[in-house]
């Protein structure tokens, strides 16, 4: 007999499982409960880290990222900037090294051809090995750093050759976005304010010596389908094919070495672990506000059963999140930091007077917790309500 996990569960599922319908201790926690931090935005994963945060505290995320060194951020998952526990790490390089890894080589081998350089395969392996050798001795460093260690690491790569937005880039800054995907360097402390995008980098054993070796892929597709499953389920293969990047071939293969049931959802058939059927607790009801690109909003590739009818108000055109208002486990609305880092709310359903004070009060916290400091989109684009608000 088929079980069925209908929309009310699943929302409870949220709520409880992303620490939204109740929050945690420390930026650790979060991380463990949502998998990986989305990331491409360091300013907005701040601001999600910090929702669910018992004492909303940027300062936390900095101690785990920068001084504990316990969540690191990592080129991983459809080749997208995560924050990471960093017992996951390794398995997010290995799982990713085929979908992520290896098709950054291919665009970078295509780029050399384009720039004229001869034997692009023997330069490429040339630069890189020129470049192993000396991250150890540069500690935490910009691009230009390494570009200027070596002749061949300053070459000049053409970037979109023969399109209207061609420009040229060190060998070295390409390098470095292959050979984060790769594992061998991560991104360090910003520099400037939390809501800096000018990140620096670090060779890995000398940021985490502890990250040395990977698992194989097998282990790691296997460890990883598993986390995402626990966190994110009931969903459907293609929900996993989408959050991770991989195949449906690689993603059937992690999952056959899990124990996993189908579900009937009121979206269709789904997976989860076979462990997982027990009803969640109701958690009473919550708000929050979560920031652009936030790993709940983003978690999913069906998302009806919490989204509803707002995609087109709450996403950009290129299908990223925006800021989003939620309440028991649905987006009921957006909201943008103006200019003049106030918080502006739009909802779009009509909700009960107690839960809009919440959601007002969760903006004066929000407004509190920025202290002056403004968010644009820098990793995305404006959505539809961004702009309203912000006209």
């Amino acid at each position: 007999m088929t079980v069925t996990i209908d929309d009310t569960e699943r929302r409870r599922r949220l709520g409880v499982r992303h620490a939204l319908a109740g929050p945690v201790d420390n930026s650790e926690e979060v991380a463990r409960h949502v998998v990986a931090l989305h990331s491409t935005d360091p300013a907005s994963m701040a601001v999600g880290v910090c929702a669910r945060l018992t004492e909303p505290s940027v300062a936390d995320l900095e101690r785990a990222l920068y001084t504990d060194r316990t969540l690191i951020r990592v080129l991983a998952m459809r080749r997208t900037v995560f924050a990471v526990p960093v017992d996951l790490a390794g398995a997010c390089f290995a799982a990713t090294a085929r979908s992520v890894a290896a098709p950054e080589r291919r665009k970078l081998l295509t780029m050399l051809r384009d720039s004229g350089i001869d034997e692009p395969e023997r330069f490429l392996d040339q630069a890189h090995t020129t470049a192993r050798a000396v991250l150890p001795g540069l500690g935490i460093f910009r691009s230009a750093h390494l570009a200027a260690a070596d002749p061949i690491l300053a070459t000049r790569v053409q970037v979109g050759a023969g399109t209207r937005y061609a420009t040229s880039q060190s060998m070295a800054s390409r390098l470095l976005t292959l050979m984060s995907a790769e594992g061998h360097v991560v991104r360090a402390k910003p520099v400037g304010t939390w809501a800096s995008t000018q990140f620096t980098w670090c060779a890995t054993e000398n940021w985490t010596p502890a990250l040395t070796e990977h698992p194989t892929h097998e282990d790691a597709t296997r460890d990883i389908a598993r986390r995402w499953l626990a966190a994110y389920g009931p969903a459907p293969l293609e929900d996993l094919c989408w959050w991770t990047g991989w195949t449906k071939t690689t993603a059937r293969a992690a999952l056959a070495s899990l124990d996993t049931v189908e579900v009937h959802t009121e979206a269709g058939p789904a997976l989860t672990l076979s462990d997982d059927l027990a009803p969640t607790p109701d958690p009473g009801p919550w708000v929050a506000l979560l920031p652009a690109l936030d790993s709940t909003t983003m978690g999913w590739k069906q998302r009806g059963w919490y989204l509803g009818q707002h995609a087109e108000r709450l996403f950009d055109n290129v299908g990223n999140a925006g800021p989003t208002i939620w309440a028991d486990g649905r987006t009921v609305g957006g909201w943008t930091i103006r200019d003049d880092a106030t918080v502006a709310l739009r909802l779009l359903e009509d909700i009960d007077p107690e839960r809009r004070v919440a959601i007002d009060q969760r903006a004066h916290q929000l407004e509190h917790l920025l202290d002056g400091t403004v968010i644009k989109a820098r990793a995305r684009r404006w959505t539809p309500i961004e702009k309203e608000l912000r006209a």
